[in-house]
């Protein structure tokens, strides 16, 4: 059930609805019962595998405080374990493929929603509890709410258990202000989707789908590819916020203006935040603090001395990561070249942090500087735009091969999507257009720590209405009616 349909709004408005008519102590009830329709809708298998990812987890937690490392790395094996049949055996059979002699049938997988999502929040509570961050929850429908809260199931946020699980067992009290505020994120997210998004998509689809004969516009195609999934993540993001906001709750933001970011180490501070911290905190200090790094970093500072001797086992965990972000996003060696290519720039800034300062010092340039700031944007933003290539093409050969193409002739056609017809593209390409200009603007006072939400919220009545009959009805008139879904939404 896609978030753009409006099979999920009426699913919505009714959970709203039924939310606040209830009793404060049942209304957690009401989103467990919300949650599971929503995703039995998908498929009634996909339920059981959301229930076994819980189950498993909860069971852990149960055990997991006496400090007992079985009832940790038990659960974490079964549900990873699941997680990598169903996302990468068809890819491991194929690297066995490769073997003299070897000849094995692909397996047939299926891969639930969001399975990705509530895999790595579960296993962040199990975690979570084993380190003493949080309690264990003795109720296993409560924690099941936690696990498969319908908004955030899909594509996220990942929640923690300290700030998620209170919110979603406390009955919030009707706050007309709040389903305002809710609102206005939904229709935020839409205008960002079904506008700018799904419009995008055409010019995306058709250059990187026919690279080979257009191959001069990869410069167009990357650009418009970045637009298009920073719009259609967080505008996605923006309807989860704004949903779970309906009934009170409050989901972890996810996006912070990335693109204003000034390094490749800031962009991922910015851009899916919650996986980043995730990754931070179960994967990038578990490895920092780890024996082996403890004995690696103590021979690097011996040999190379103490600043370069950090930087370089800060360097290695941060390989580790991004591999692990890379192998997330996919069963594919151009996510695992995605993951290593961000994982190298940081790791290799990190050691060239002191030759950079002395650099900047030696040429006058101070931080402060509006110039060197927009300077280090451009430089971020196409540091960024180079690990797009490899996310979005189907193959590694695919991405250089259109990387090095991409400033050789024309590198800009409006009628790409359909020559024959500049009025059809001029319709597609306008929305995008005029959509970056409001995104940037509203982006810009948001950089400024202006409450953006809050002054929408604050509008007379009749506004929030207007604006959303606007946003459908161009949808319906200028947006792309062949999109697909959420691209998050297949991890």
């Amino acid at each position: 059930m896609s978030f753009t349909s409006l099979g999920f709004f009426i699913l919505a408005a009714a959970c709203t609805c039924v939310y606040y008519l209830l009793k404060s102590s049942h209304r957690w009830i009401c989103l467990l019962l919300f949650s599971a329709l929503y995703y039995a809708a998908a498929g009634p298998v996909f339920l059981l595998f959301v229930l076994f990812a819980a189950f498993t987890t909860w069971v852990g937690g149960r055990y997991a405080v006496g400090q007992k490392k079985a009832a940790v790395a038990i659960p974490l094996l079964l549900d990873f374990g699941v997680l990598a049949y169903l996302k990468y055996s068809a890819f491991a059979v194929s690297l066995l493929n490769l073997l003299p002699g070897v000849s094995l049938g692909l397996p047939q997988t299926l891969l639930p929603l969001g399975i990705s999502f509530y895999t790595f929040q579960s296993a962040g509570y199990l975690l979570d509890v084993y380190w003493k961050r949080c309690e264990p929850e003795e109720n296993f429908f409560r924690y099941l709410l936690f696990v498969g809260f319908f908004p955030q199931l899909m594509q996220g946020p990942i929640g923690r258990c300290s700030t998620l699980m209170p919110q979603l067992q406390e009955g919030h009290a009707f706050d007309i202000l709040q389903i305002r505020r809710g609102l206005w994120r939904i229709c935020w997210g839409l205008f960002k989707k079904l506008l700018i998004a799904d419009n995008a998509a055409l010019y995306v689809n058709t250059i990187f789908d026919e690279y080979q004969s257009i191959q001069s516009l990869g410069l167009q195609g990357v650009l418009m590819y970045s637009v298009q999934l920073y719009m259609d993540f967080s505008g996605g993001i923006d309807i989860a916020l704004g949903v779970a906001e309906l009934v009170g709750i409050h989901l972890d933001e996810n996006f912070r203006q990335p693109y204003f970011a000034q390094s490749l180490t800031e962009f991922w501070h910015r851009w899916h935040i919650t996986l980043g911290t995730w990754m931070k905190d179960y994967l990038f200090y578990p490895v920092s603090l780890s024996g082996w790094m403890g004995s690696f970093r103590k021979m690097c500072r011996k040999r190379f001395g103490k600043e370069t001797g950090r930087a370089m086992a800060v360097g290695v965990a941060n390989l580790i990561v991004f591999l692990a972000v890379g192998i997330w996003h996919g069963p594919a060696w151009h996510f695992i070249a995605y993951g290593l290519y961000n994982g190298v720039i940081i790791s290799v800034s990190g050691l060239l942090t002191g030759t950079f300062r002395k650099w900047k010092r030696a040429l006058g340039i101070k931080d402060s500087m509006r110039w060197f700031q927009g300077f280090r944007m451009l430089r971020t933003f196409a540091i960024v735009n180079v690990s797009w290539f490899l996310d979005r093409s189907g193959s590694v050969p695919q991405a250089l091969q259109m990387l090095t193409s991409s400033f050789r002739g024309s590198i800009f056609s409006l009628t790409v999507i359909r020559s024959d017809d500049l009025q059809y593209c001029l319709l597609h390409f306008l929305p995008v257009l005029i959509g970056c200009v409001i995104v940037l603007i509203v982006s810009i006072f948001k950089e400024r720590k202006k409450n953006v939400l809050a002054w929408a919220a604050g509008l007379p009545g009749w506004v929030l209405p207007a604006v959303f009959a606007a946003v459908l009805i161009a949808a319906a008139l200028l947006g792309n009616k062949e999109s697909g879904g959420f691209i998050y939404a297949n991890f």
